[in-house]
């Protein structure tokens, strides 16, 4: 376990580390802190003042109408960037801070269509923004890189992709080398790509990953080039940026990862949830492929269809385990749904750093209650806060140790949250799939301190920049802040 002390070292060093961000920002003039999807390395954090009372009446700056969409606004020091779908047609918007007027618009090819789950649409992933370039990427076709005054430099087609949600995780950019990751059911994989020319560095596949949508965070070892941290099922993986070769893993992580891990000194926390079966205690072991076979296989085709399943919990889930969505499981997708069955819902923290399986050594605690599946964990004030996809509920638990530290209720019953929290001057910002924002005093009692209702859908996590709360939903983009 982490002592309290260490603890609180670890959170003076991060917090050093976040105000250098934000100085080489403002030094360069040319990008925000805000860069990339949940702003400075993913975690959610902000530094600055911001308002409590805002609402679509409250603290408004500026609002405008906008193109669906659930990209997060991502900044350079003037603009703001977002993707969008207009008339069936995917857009890149360039967006002016000061008055939300779009500044450039470019279409890009959408060749395919894609089945994508009711909560993940063609405009799903958020932007990753540097000095000089812009990149984005669209599941019906592939990424697409532009300077800061919208002129394409490249374009890459991906895909197409078989994610029984869509695709959703977002590129990050380090250094010279754009990486995106594509967990889907058949031939998961993670890329680098040269951000200038988009000449591809390396590929590296992720046989174990399947339906992914987790952004990577960004490690900077002592002495050594930078990796990044991916999470994916069953592992969390640490790559090389420049090379793409896996450096170290841990063990643990559920089948399905969709949150962004948060990288605070040298603890990382991450939580994944699977499904109410991989619970604490409802693990199901199955047997090995061949010995399924002959308990299993009617037909003799070598394949296992839904009907000659033993074990209708298994059933139940067939659409997910059927990667190939062809009405059979080969021995590849057995394989992987064994591991799917045997995993457990878990939040984590984890010491980065080492080489090859980092299991044993790294691992500094786990939770196993009240998992999030798609809300990503936000770390601030020695508190780890789990906010709940369902029900409105929100769990804490200490940061340095996992021990539990209150459950309760900060939105509606009925409710349910997509987007991640945010935390900048001492509040934390949740946004609820039906438009419910409430404000929470971090480090305090799960005791809402301001509420409002927006009355539209909201899909993507609000941003922090600059002393002001940016926020998009269904058909508006707003710009909160103070007004006197």
């Amino acid at each position: 376990m982490v002592a309290p002390i260490a603890l609180a070292v670890r959170v003076v060093l991060a917090s050093a580390w976040l105000s250098s961000c934000l100085v080489v920002a403002q030094e360069e003039g040319a990008t925000s802190p805000w860069n990339r999807f949940r702003g400075p390395n993913g975690t959610g954090l902000a530094e600055g003042q911001y308002v409590t009372q805002i609402g679509p009446e409250q603290g408004v700056i500026w609002k405008r109408e906008f193109p669906e969409g659930h990209s997060s606004p991502i900044f350079s020091a003037k603009l703001m960037f977002l993707t969008g779908v207009e008339d069936e047609k995917i857009y890149t918007y360039a967006i002016d801070r000061a008055d939300g007027a779009t500044v450039w618009r470019k279409q890009g090819p959408r060749p395919r269509r894609t089945e994508f789950h009711g909560k993940n649409g063609p405009a799903a992933a958020s932007a990753a923004v540097d000095a000089d370039t812009v990149i984005v990427f669209f599941d019906e076709y592939g990424m697409l890189a532009y300077d800061h005054a919208g002129k394409e430099r490249w374009r890459m087609p991906l895909g197409p992709f078989f994610n029984i949600y869509g695709m959703g995780a977002s590129p990050i950019i380090v250094g010279d080398t754009v990486v995106l990751p594509c967990d889907d059911g058949k031939a998961s994989y993670v890329i680098g790509v040269d951000k200038m020319t988009g000449d591809v560095r390396y590929k590296v596949d992720r046989p174990n990953a399947v339906s992914g949508h987790c952004t990577p965070v960004v490690y900077q070892p002592k002495g050594k080039g930078p990796q990044f941290i991916l999470p994916g099922s069953f592992l969390l993986d640490s790559y090389d940026a420049k090379t793409g070769k896996r450096v170290w893993w841990i063990r643990g992580l559920p089948s399905e990862m969709k949150s962004v891990p948060v990288l605070l000194g040298d603890t990382l926390w991450i939580h994944g949830f699977g499904s109410p079966q991989n619970n604490k205690g409802r693990q199901i072991e199955l047997v090995e492929f061949t010995a399924a076979l002959e308990q299993m296989d009617k037909d003799g085709d070598k394949l296992i269809n839904k009907d000659e399943l033993t074990d209708r919990r298994v059933g139940r889930y067939f659409q997910f385990l059927d990667l190939n969505a062809n009405g059979t499981l080969d021995a590849d997708e057995w394989r992987l749904c064994r591991a799917s069955f045997a995993s457990v819902n878990a939040a984590m923290a984890v010491r980065v750093g080492g080489e090859g399986d980092m299991t044993d050594k790294s691992v500094l605690w786990q939770y196993y209650r009240s998992i999030p599946q798609l809300p990503s964990p936000l770390i601030t004030n020695g508190i780890y806060y789990l906010l709940g996809d369902q029900g409105g509920l929100m769990s804490t638990v200490r940061a340095d140790t996992g021990e539990f530290v209150e459950k309760a209720r900060v939105g509606e019953a009925g409710d349910a949250y997509f987007t991640s929290p945010v935390c900048g001057d001492g509040k934390v910002y949740l946004l609820s799939e039906a438009g419910l924002l409430t404000v929470l005093a971090a480090g305090k009692e799960l005791k809402p301190i301001h509420s409002a209702e927006f009355g539209e859908p909201c899909f993507a996590t609000p941003a922090l920049v600059d002393n002001k709360i940016w926020l998009r939903t269904h058909g508006h983009l707003y710009c909160f802040g103070e007004t006197k």
